[in-house]
């Protein structure tokens, strides 16, 4: 089956192996694979993400010497089941799955393994139990959102909101466009939302932000302030004035020197919820966080209920998702694309569509 595979740090398409299903496995047709952010990091910092990722006890175990056929945003259709399985979902059937295979080897992250191919390529091998019927109705470049969608709605469940909370969104690229989708959601108003992208500030308002903020013009922290006043009836502090309604802030940029600037510009007794992965050192000043006793929250992926929950959240139209798939390709225009997604005036996801 062809693919778009990573072999010494380029992508080619390239002929892989057939796919035969194990026990309880499903053999299922790629329809659709968002690219994602970590996608395009694994491209260029594969040993750095290999060997951070050996110390933090992670899951990303790849050999960077092998062929990785990356891709864990997808939805699928069902083509032929394994022994023992259920056969549930007939073939012919759309679904969508956490990215995770179970195989006589053990747990296997599906797109971030050597063995376990990735939505890049034709085919690929799922776990038949983890399977999620896509409901009529929704689309299958939507329901290829639900993994991404899932990441922003498992930051916001881990914030732990309450009705008095401004929540404030610091970043607007994928991450942080799910972030604030799941804020919607909830109900969180009003949901503030800052980058330097005209583009992303665009999109943020579609996905539900109140108030934008270009960090060029103006503090996004300054803005969150104006709209986190105190109500007229709130009590004094026994230091002065009403405090400030609570602050839950995501950082959702990933890059060495934000969680600084969070910490100088968050106040005090904020939530800080670090939803962006950041893969290089960093370095903050904590006399910051112990002065403000600023609480700080690091979140990754979903857990199985949530992933089940943001499909169903697309599916009844909770979630705004059309604005934000700007392109498809085929495989052979995965390479390119990598390149597209580098400039945030372009694209948000560009979806791989290996069959087109």
């Amino acid at each position: 089956m062809r693919a778009a595979v990573m072999r010494d740090r380029k992508l080619v398409v390239d002929e892989i192996p057939d796919l035969v299903p194990g026990p309880g496995q499903v053999l299922v047709k790629t329809l659709a694979c968002g690219i994602c952010g970590s996608d395009l990091h694994a491209l260029k910092h594969i040993d750095r993400m290999v060997e951070t990722g050996r110390r933090s006890g992670g899951a990303f175990v790849m050999d960077p010497a092998r062929d990785i056929v990356m891709g864990h945003e997808f939805c699928v259709e069902v083509v032929e089941h394994g022994e023992g399985c259920q056969k549930t979902l007939k073939p012919g059937a759309r679904a969508c799955s956490i990215p995770v295979l179970i195989g006589a080897g053990g747990l296997s992250p599906v797109g971030y393994s050597n063995d376990t191919p990735g939505g890049f390529a034709e085919y690929m091998l799922l776990n038949e139990m983890m399977l999620l019927e896509v409901p009529n109705g929704l689309s299958t470049e939507n329901a290829a959102l639900t993994e991404p969608m899932a990441v922003g709605w498992h930051a916001v469940a881990k914030a732990n909101l309450t009705p008095e909370d401004v929540p404030l969104v610091i970043g607007c690229g994928p991450v942080g466009l799910a972030v604030i989708a799941g804020l919607r959601i909830r109900g969180a108003a009003p949901i503030v939302a800052a980058d330097f992208s005209p583009a992303r500030r665009r999109l943020a308002e579609q996905m539900g932000a109140h108030v934008v903020v270009d960090p060029a013009e103006g503090s996004p922290y300054k803005k969150w302030e104006e709209l986190a006043q105190p109500e007229p009836d709130a009590p004094a502090t026994p230091f002065g004035p009403p405090a400030l309604k609570p602050a839950a802030i995501f950082e959702c940029v990933g890059v060495p020197g934000v969680l600084q600037q969070i910490l100088e510009g968050a106040s005090r007794g904020a939530r800080v919820i670090v939803a962006g992965v950041c893969m290089e050192k960093d370095s903050i000043e904590p006399f910051f966080g112990i002065n403000k006793e600023l609480n700080l929250q690091f979140v990754l992926g979903y857990t199985p209920e949530e992933f089940a929950g943001t499909l169903r959240h697309l599916a009844e139209g909770e979630i705004v998702s059309e604005p934000l798939v700007t392109g498809k390709v085929g495989v052979e225009g995965v390479a390119d694309a990598f390149e597209e997604l580098a400039s945030p005036e372009r694209h948000a996801k560009i979806l791989v569509e290996p069959w087109r």
